[in-house]
């Protein structure tokens, strides 16, 4: 049995089969490749969800962790360290906020904008105890938590884990007249990913974020941007509202945040909003710990340069040129924005990637008929054509 097969056999055994992962087991990464127990390198196109923005083992954030591994790694909130100061200021100041409130998972940061709606809309608004109500949309990904998934509409992701959290009112995606008959006055909050990831890398219409925008601020009502894949310069600015100048009311950030080296998530807002919470109202042992903490401020250092931002821009729409010049009995439909896309095609997805990574490129189907790409920002020109002639290859079968 080779390397491959035995760990893959101890992992169908002994691990719960809740991902359908490739048929490849890595051992070592560095930028976007990637190395498997057999010694075969492959080029990355997912960077595990955009968490991997900055590359495999990105020098300047292992020395960053290096230098925290060496004095402190936890503390707990039960006291202050040396490294929260500093990136609670310097991640409200990337996002032009007051105030940051640091987690783990982008599933955590998720529920604790939730929270803070909730809180805010009984607390500031006045909305009568019990009655919030947030709008979310279909096609909509934000985790997998009980509450999450009870506003989620994808089977896979919803089916057979009710009862599932009240709460909750869902419309089409990009539908402003929808949202805006789903709002009252007891509506807190609106839940967006400026573009949705897992359902295929879906671009809302031109102007949606701008009259969701308009709407919130007409109905007071917060508006939350996920921006957890969309975020920190996946789309070639450092947030996805950035392309209709939009201001959310709070960021919702994690993947990238952590460098790809551990979980680091955050909701950002300003007092007003994040305010409400009080000593023992909300909180996480893990949550905004020194070396998280360290890792996140030099990610906000490295986009401070706008060099990823311009990467993903430029980049970006090479590999959208690329892409739309794929011939159309091949793919049906293009979307994204920067270094990110969802090709839909007109079979199934699953075979295409599997037959990708025998050329040598790791890529992911989504929602049957969709692959995703969102390689490093960090790829070189080269190697993004080398991926993209092997994905015309894998097409064509």
């Amino acid at each position: 049995m080779s390397p491959t097969d035995r760990l893959r056999a101890m992992s169908d055994r002994h691990s719960a089969h809740n991902y359908h992962p490739l048929p490849i087991v890595i051992a070592e990464a560095e930028g976007a490749w990637v190395t498997d127990v057999e010694g075969r390198r492959y080029l990355d196109m997912l960077a595990a969800y955009s968490a991997v923005n900055f590359g495999h083992r990105n020098p300047r954030l292992l020395e960053a962790a290096r230098r925290q591994l060496d004095r402190v790694t936890l503390v707990s909130r039960a006291f202050d360290h040396d490294q929260f100061g500093p990136f609670t200021a310097e991640l409200a100041e990337l996002c032009g906020k007051d105030m940051v409130l640091p987690m783990n998972s982008g599933a955590e940061a998720v529920e604790t904008a939730l929270k803070t709606a909730r809180k805010w809309g009984y607390e500031v608004k006045g909305v009568p105890a019990g009655r919030a109500n947030i709008i979310t949309f279909e096609g909509n990904f934000h985790g997998r938590t009980t509450t999450i998934v009870s506003f989620s509409t994808d089977p896979d992701a919803k089916d057979s884990y009710g009862p599932y959290t009240p709460g909750f009112r869902t419309v089409p995606y990009g539908d402003v007249q929808a949202l805006r008959d789903a709002m009252d006055d007891d509506t807190v909050g609106v839940l967006i990913e400026p573009i949705q990831g897992e359902a295929g890398v879906n671009v809302p219409p031109s102007g949606f974020l701008t009259a969701v925008r308009e709407l919130c601020t007409e109905r007071g009502v917060l508006m939350l941007a996920d921006e957890i894949q969309s975020g920190l310069g996946r789309t070639g600015t450092t947030f996805a509202v950035e392309h209709e100048g939009v201001v959310p009311d709070v960021y919702i950030l994690g993947k990238a945040l952590g460098g790809g080296i551990m979980p680091v998530s955050a909701v950002v807002a300003d007092r007003g909003v994040l305010g409400v919470f009080k000593p023992g109202q909300h909180g996480s042992t893990f949550g905004g710990n020194p070396l998280a903490c360290a890792i996140g401020r030099e990610v906000v250092a490295m986009l401070r340069t706008g060099e990823f931002q311009e990467r993903s821009r430029t980049l970006g729409g090479h590999l959208h040129r690329r892409l739309g010049d794929l011939p159309s009995d091949l793919v049906r439909q293009v979307r994204g924005r920067g270094l990110w896309a969802g090709v839909e095609l007109h079979q199934k997805a699953r075979p295409v990637s599997e037959r990708l990574m025998e050329l040598g490129v790791l890529a992911k189907e989504t929602h049957d008929t969709t692959i995703r790409l969102a390689p490093p920002l960090v790829i070189d020109k080269a190697d993004l054509d080398w991926a993209l002639d092997r994905l015309e290859i894998a097409l064509k079968g």
